[in-house]
């Protein structure tokens, strides 16, 4: 390969949130950190770069994208999904979990039900909530090892105070590759009761060989015309620092309306770098990403392998995309507070406790494998030497 994805960089002294906040999440800094949903691989060079060449000039002034910035995110899309843009549906976005607060304060008011499908993302969660908003859950079932929605459970939620409906495609923590069909079938009932969708998108272009990613608004013309999608660079190319993040509003209403909003609340903007940044990696990046999901694919499989022959107490759910895996800890004979004290205590290892992520995520855990398999294989050891 021409990248180096097993090379180990020390991340502490640099404001890292998994390391700076090892010990207010797990009261210790004595672990391995595989918690917050960022990779340990070096950002692409040619990311850096194009940095370090702006630097060069010695003014960091007030910017604006130009036009490139936009063509790359168009190409970029239609390269790797697709799915054509057109430009006016193209807006900047200082971050995804901003976008869903933004959303939900453009398009509903207190009181208002949004709709969510636990287990998941937990700014899907505190969102809502913190704005005064209803959250109802439409929880995942898992079939065959992996999740499925539940389209009765949805159709017998839905009341005349629902507004909006937030997706994580691919699923965040399941790794759950939504097919055509069932995003299909999400826009017909969302369409039918009036229901704006929010789309987030930030996994998607780490689909894992073998899947493929489906934007929710490509599926049909009801979806198109009724979705907010959001999608950036940060996860794929590991530049979340950056906030560099799109929304895609095919919908000329829901597009003003939202447009407005940043507009009016001085939110529009991005910083000089974030603009950079993510026209190197739309323009550079492909070589890269297919040799990082590939790596990815074997810490999938590598996690996987192991636990099955050494820890089968604890049981995985396979990825389609991403790199973060749903542990199944309900053979370890632990409620979910044992569970996270053994592996924190025990394991030194610091893992995302379930109950986070919403109801379904009891007994569970989320482990980013998105590091050197070198750190992997020790998170791995430690945990059957502290189980067995």
């Amino acid at each position: 390969m021409k990248y180096n994805f097993d090379e180990i960089i020390d991340r502490r002294n640099t404001g890292a949130v998994k390391i700076e906040l090892c010990k207010k999440m797990f009261g210790t800094e004595d672990l391995i950190p595989l918690w917050v949903a960022d990779m340990d691989f070096r950002t692409p060079d040619f990311i850096i770069d194009s940095i370090n060449e702006r630097c060069k000039h010695p003014i960091l002034g007030y910017s604006v994208p130009d036009d490139e910035y936009f063509d790359s995110i168009i190409r970029w899309i239609e390269a790797r999904h697709g799915w054509k843009l057109e430009r006016n549906w193209l807006g900047f976005l200082p971050g995804i979990v901003p976008g869903l607060a933004f959303a939900v304060n453009a398009f509903t008011r207190i009181d208002d039900e949004i709709i969510i499908q636990p287990p998941v993302y937990p700014p899907f969660i505190n969102v809502p909530s913190k704005n005064g908003r209803q959250l109802v859950f439409n929880p995942l079932k898992e079939v065959d090892g992996r999740f499925e929605m539940d389209f009765e459970d949805l159709e017998r939620k839905i009341t005349g105070k629902t507004r909006l409906f937030i997706l994580c495609n691919p699923h965040n923590p399941g790794g759950r590759a939504w097919d055509a069909n069932t995003l299909t079938r999400l826009a017909q009932i969302c369409h039918k009761h009036g229901i704006l969708v929010v789309s987030d998108e930030i996994h998607s272009d780490m689909a894992l060989p073998g899947n493929v990613h489906t934007p929710f608004a490509a599926v049909s013309e009801l979806a198109e015309q009724n979705c907010i999608t959001y999608m950036a660079p940060s996860k794929t190319f590991n530049m979340a620092g950056l906030v560099s993040s799109s929304y895609i509003i095919p919908n000329r209403e829901i597009r003003k309306k939202f447009s407005d909003f940043l507009e009016n609340s001085e939110l529009a903007n991005g910083n000089i770098f974030a603009y950079i940044a993510a026209k190197a990696a739309y323009e550079n990046g492909t070589e890269w990403l297919n040799e990082m999901v590939n790596y990815i694919q074997g810490n999938v499989e590598f996690v996987v392998d192991f636990l099955k022959n050494n820890v089968p107490q604890i049981k995985p759910m396979i990825p389609q995309a991403s790199f973060l895996i749903w542990l199944d800890c309900s053979g370890m004979g632990m409620n979910t507070s044992q569970i996270q004290n053994f592996i924190i205590n025990e394991a030194g290892l610091g893992l995302n406790k379930g109950t986070t992520f919403g109801p379904g995520g009891e007994y569970h855990l989320r482990l980013n494998i998105g590091c050197p398999r070198a750190i992997l294989e020790e998170a791995m050891e430690r945990l059957k030497r502290a189980i067995v």
